[in-house]
């Protein structure tokens, strides 16, 4: 029993680091970021022989330079990766080395290596707590503690394969596509240096991506050989490269750092959609609204700036005079999701004769795409309390706190909402299902519901 716990803590703690890492951390939902990387990454997965709508892109709100695939077929790109990027071909470039992760297997065979890694590391331990027995503490407790380096270089002899393997296929991906490979070459010579810092002072992508010089020439040599290092991006990948680094920035830099690398001098579309976020995040409404009006007069058919005036005009209160905004949004952009919930909760805030139920289509529109989404489920629950429509109203509120992993909220909701749902219904069905998956009584849900008490 103790070696099969160890080696499964091992084998836990070597591959599911990233993933711990993701869902510590928020994931950030924009439509137009998502878009552009949808843009840039579905060819790449198409190339690699994956299909797009079996591979997830998220965001996550941190500002270490970070990538990672983890939980099957998702791709994790830190914020703090795609500001730091001096091109668009250096996200490229990441993007498509993490499709090989997923293409060639490496989630699979990494957690074989990681049971391979764990046997020095078990035969250590066991050293280890014989010698504390026989009387030598020191010398065993030194066996365990050395046991977790033994793991790792084990386990890091097979992953140097997997990351040569992962910049080959990049390279090859890219040119598949016409692109230039240079942008993983850029990337690994921009962050070279991180190769000499200490383990603790690594940005977190090259502690799982260790940056060798060998590897680096190596995948200097083949993006070479492509003949493709010097074809340009086309005008439209920079702007949008443009436009999503200025919204990120705008967002989550201070005040003083988005001022200072978009300053009032800057006239440029990225450096006045930079700083109209960043005074609606300050709430300076007046030159928020401001600096977006110019935007759209200029620009307008662009859905993302009407979006930014709908939150803009909601954020200030005035819900009324953000509906149009929105409603604008989406007649640029139809049919998406994210638009259709920000329309739809303008509408629900305005509630002029008619907007309850405008808002509710709308929502309901939205989770077709998105069943999952937990804000739209909760904004429609607001929407049905205030048709009186009770029951109804309870079951998307547990649709809401089951979809963020909220057990106990999801099943006093689905009973309240047993209790008044016509019987034989497709709500009643839901609402019991809910409740039977959220049930306390349930062995893999006795530990959720220990420890909330």
């Amino acid at each position: 029993m103790p070696t099969r716990f160890l080696r499964g803590a091992l084998v836990a703690a070597l591959t599911a680091a990233a993933a711990m890492t993701a869902s510590a951390q928020s994931l950030i939902r924009d439509a137009e970021i998502e878009t552009t990387l949808r843009n840039w990454t579905d060819p790449i997965l198409e190339v690699a022989g994956l299909d797009p709508d079996d591979v997830g892109l998220y965001i996550i709100n941190d500002p270490d330079l970070n990538a990672f695939v983890a939980n099957g077929q998702r791709i994790h790109l830190h914020t703090g990766l795609l500001i730091a990027a001096d091109t668009p071909g250096q996200i490229k470039g990441v993007i498509a080395h993490e499709t090989c992760h997923i293409a060639c297997g490496h989630s699979i065979s990494r957690s074989r290596a990681a049971n391979v890694a764990s046997r020095p590391a078990l035969i250590s331990i066991g050293l280890g707590v014989l010698a504390m027995a026989a009387g030598a503490g020191d010398a065993g407790a030194a066996l365990i503690a050395s046991s977790q380096q033994f793991a790792a270089l084990n386990f890091f002899v097979h992953t140097r394969a997997e990351e040569a393997t992962a910049d080959a296929a990049a390279v090859s991906y890219l040119a598949q596509l016409g692109q230039s490979p240079s942008g993983i070459v850029d990337f690994f010579d921009k962050y070279r240096v991180q190769e000499v810092l200490s383990e603790s002072r690594r940005y977190p992508y090259f502690r799982s991506h260790p940056l060798a010089s060998d590897r680096i020439r190596t995948t200097r040599a083949l993006a070479e050989d492509t003949g493709l290092m010097d074809v340009e991006p086309n005008p439209q990948t920079v702007r949008e490269f443009e436009l999503m680094q200025a919204k990120l920035i705008g967002f989550l830099e201070p005040l003083a750092r988005v001022y200072q690398k978009y300053p009032r001098t800057d006239e440029s579309e990225p450096a006045r959609y930079a700083r109209a976020i960043a005074a609606m995040q300050s709430s300076d409404m007046t030159s928020a609204l401001s600096e977006i009006d110019s935007l759209l007069k200029e620009f307008p058919e662009n859905p993302y700036y009407w979006e930014l005036k709908g939150q803009a005009l909601f954020e200030m209160g005035r819900a009324a005079e953000s509906v149009e905004p929105h409603a604008k949004s989406l007649e640029y952009l139809p049919g998406h999701p994210l638009l259709l919930i920000n329309y739809g909760r303008s509408l629900i805030a305005r509630a002029e004769p008619g907007d309850l139920e405008a808002g509710e289509e709308a929502l309901r529109d939205a989770l077709i795409s998105e069943p999952d989404n937990s804000f739209a489920w909760n904004q429609l629950a607001s929407a049905l309390e205030k048709q009186g429509r009770r029951a109804e109203a309870e079951l998307a509120t547990a649709e809401s706190a089951y979809h963020i992993g909220d057990y106990q909220r999801a099943h006093i909701f689905a009973r309240r909402a047993i209790e008044d749902l016509e019987e034989g219904t497709s709500e009643a069905r839901r609402a019991n299902d809910i409740r039977n998956v959220t049930d306390p009584a349930l062995p893999e849900n006795q530990d959720y519901w220990r420890r909330r008490g």
